[in-house]
C-alpha cells in the first residue's frame, strides 16, 4: 500500500480554491495578515548630514511627516495595507520591468513605512515591511525579451541553478529596496516643501478655466512672476510655441 501523500501535497478543496483566488489582485486584510508570495522587510540608517545636505530636510521633519501621513492619515482612510507613502508606484514600475502581472500590484503593494529617529535623534532609521510581494522569474512576462535583458542584468534571469526559488526571492528584495528608497525620496521632497514647487513649476497642463473666464473664441491663459499676474487671451487654435513666455 502506497504511502499517504504528505499534507502539502493534498489538493485543495473547492472551497480552498476559491478562497485562495478571492485574495489575488484585491485589497483584502487576509494579505497583509497571512501573507503572501514573498515577505520582505528593508531598513536602512541614513546618516543626518545625508539628510540636510542631499535630501534638504531633517531627521524631525521626517519622522513627523511619516506618522501623520503614513500612519494616522491612511489609518483615517480606512487602508488596508497602504501605510506608505506611493509604494504602489515604485513596485509596479519594477514589475512592468521585469515581466511581472500587473495587476498584481494591488496585494503586492501592502508597505507599512516608518521612519524614527536614531543615535540620539541625529540619525534616521527607514523601515519597510511588504508581507504579499507576488513575483516570479519563470514564464509569464519573464519570457518577453525586454523583461529578460532587465532580468539577466539584475542577475535573475531565470531560474536559479542550484536554489529553486531563490532568483524570485532576490527579486523581491529588489523591490522592497526600490519602494524603501522611493519613500524616503518622496517623503523628503513633501517635508522639504519641493514637491509642490515642483509641480507648479513643471506642470503644462493646460489650465481648466470655466467658460465665462475665457475670451471670445479663445482660452484665459494666466502666467505668474515676481512682478504679478498677467493675464492674456489666445485663440484656441494657437500653437504651442507662441505660449512659450506662459510656461517659464
Amino acid at each position: 500500500m502506497p504511502a499517504p501523500s504528505p499534507p502539502h501535497a493534498q489538493p485543495q478543496t473547492a472551497d480552498e480554491c476559491a478562497s485562495t483566488d478571492a485574495a489575488r489582485r484585491r485589497p483584502v486584510a487576509v494579505n497583509w495578515i497571512e501573507e503572501r508570495g514573498k515577505s520582505v522587510v528593508a531598513e536602512a540608517a541614513v546618516q543626518g548630514s545625508v539628510v540636510k545636505s542631499v535630501l534638504k530636510t531633517t531627521v524631525e521633519a521626517l519622522y513627523n511627516l511619516c506618522v501623520k501621513k503614513n500612519l494616522v492619515g491612511s489609518a483615517m482612510a480606512g487602508s488596508v495595507g497602504g501605510f506608505n507613502a506611493h509604494a504602489a508606484n515604485i513596485l509596479t514600475a519594477v514589475f512592468l520591468a521585469t515581466g511581472q502581472d500587473p495587476a498584481q500590484n494591488v496585494e503586492s503593494s501592502n508597505c507599512m513605512t516608518l521612519m524614527e529617529p536614531i543615535n540620539d535623534g541625529e540619525d534616521l532609521l527607514v523601515t519597510i515591511t511588504m508581507p504579499s510581494v507576488e513575483v516570479g522569474t519563470v514564464g509569464g512576462g519573464t519570457i518577453l525579451s525586454p523583461q529578460q535583458g532587465i532580468l539577466e542584468m539584475l542577475g535573475i534571469k531565470g531560474a536559479h541553478p542550484t536554489e529553486p526559488g531563490a532568483n524570485a526571492q532576490m527579486l523581491a528584495r529588489i523591490v522592497a529596496a526600490a519602494v524603501m528608497a522611493g519613500e524616503l525620496s518622496l517623503l523628503s521632497a513633501l517635508a522639504a516643501g519641493h514637491l509642490i514647487r515642483a509641480h507648479m513649476a513643471h506642470n503644462r497642463s493646460a489650465p481648466v478655466t470655466p467658460a465665462s473666464a475665457r475670451g471670445e473664441g479663445g482660452l484665459l491663459v494666466k502666467a505668474e512672476d515676481e512682478a504679478g499676474v498677467e493675464e492674456k487671451t489666445v485663440s484656441r487654435n494657437v500653437s504651442a510655441a507662441s505660449l512659450s513666455s506662459f510656461s517659464k
